[in-house]
């Protein structure tokens, strides 16, 4: 499990509410976690457990605007005024950084959730010799003519009120319209999980769910359109091993379809080692899943990570 929360300086300002879960036995590899929009990387936990028994260090910090960390132009639901995601990455790079500071040699696994899986996708794009494998579950990186409206939307509010402030349309174009999808739904949140437990604890956690800054907003849809362009793909390395994971019943990626189109976009990019899996059943959070359809999961994953660490195995001289 989890240390107690430590915090780290980032060269962009802000100090990161950081945890780490020890590696057990000979340490195979470092595994980086980026959490989603509007909680935290506590969340995190049980997960962590299960990749630190499989004897990688996990590190996971809360992003700008999230959780404990704190910085004096990212107040909770928002990056930064300006250029929020060059700072959110600054930090993924502190992080990494102190990582393989204290485990030289070890191969780097970056893992993204949702938001966080359009950020991790990011930090690869942008230092693509810093970590060895990607992993984007529950992302949409496919927001189509929906994606280039909502900005339109953002620009409007952003001019009308500023963009310091909380969206008034974007949490119903996104979490209400997930959550109207669900049939029979108990709670407005059951589009996370089949899993009323881990729903409940999402909605009684006082640092998730929040609302979520018109700036905030305009970063992620930016992000995600730069992501998936041709351009950001062509930086990836072509050998660069990426883990695309999927939910069947998840709205937030139509069901696994925006999973399946961006792993054919990784195709056409000619990215030549692609795992792919939209698992059926699954909703938007698949850690937090039942445990039927989230065990599966996690071990097609820790088996991909051994794999990953086998042949990935850095120099200390090159990390």
């Amino acid at each position: 499990m989890f240390s107690e929360v430590q915090t780290l300086n980032s060269p962009s300002g802000a100090t990161l509410a950081l945890r780490h879960a020890p590696a057990r036995g000979k340490p195979r590899g470092i595994l980086l976690l980026s959490h989603g929009l509007a909680e935290h990387s506590a969340r995190y936990d049980a997960f962590a457990t299960r990749m630190a028994d499989e004897a990688f260090h996990v590190y996971a910090h809360d992003h700008r605007g999230h959780g404990h960390t704190t910085a004096r132009d990212a107040p909770r639901g928002q990056f930064a005024p300006k250029n929020g995601v060059d700072r959110v990455l600054e930090d993924m790079r502190a992080v990494r950084d102190l990582a393989i500071g204290r485990h030289p040699g070890l191969p780097v696994v970056l893992f993204g959730h949702s938001m966080g899986g359009l950020l991790a996708l990011a930090y690869a794009e942008a230092r693509p010799g810093d970590i060895d494998a990607l992993a984007v579950w529950n992302s949409n990186l496919e927001p189509g003519l929906a994606g280039r409206v909502a900005q339109v939307v953002l620009a409007a509010e952003r001019m009308l009120k500023g963009s310091d402030v909380p969206s008034g349309i974007l949490p119903r174009l996104t979490f209400g319209a997930w959550g109207k999808r669900i049939a029979g739904a108990r709670t407005p949140f059951d589009w996370l999980s089949h899993d009323a437990a881990a729903v409940d604890a999402y909605i009684a956690d006082p640092l998730c769910g929040f609302d979520v800054n018109v700036s905030m907003w305009l970063d992620i849809f930016a992000v995600t359109f730069a992501d998936a362009s041709a351009e950001g793909l062509g930086r990836l390395p072509k050998s660069l091993p990426i883990h695309l994971v999927g939910g069947g019943e998840d709205p937030a990626t139509e069901n696994g379809k925006a999973t399946r189109a961006f792993a054919a976009r990784l195709e056409k990019s000619r990215l030549e080692d692609v795992t792919t899996t939209v698992y059926p059943g699954m909703r938007h959070e698949t850690l937090n899943e039942t445990a039927p359809l989230r065990d599966p999961a996690v071990d097609a994953f820790a088996g991909w990570c051994r794999r990953v660490a086998e042949t990935k195995r850095r120099s200390p001289e090159a990390a």
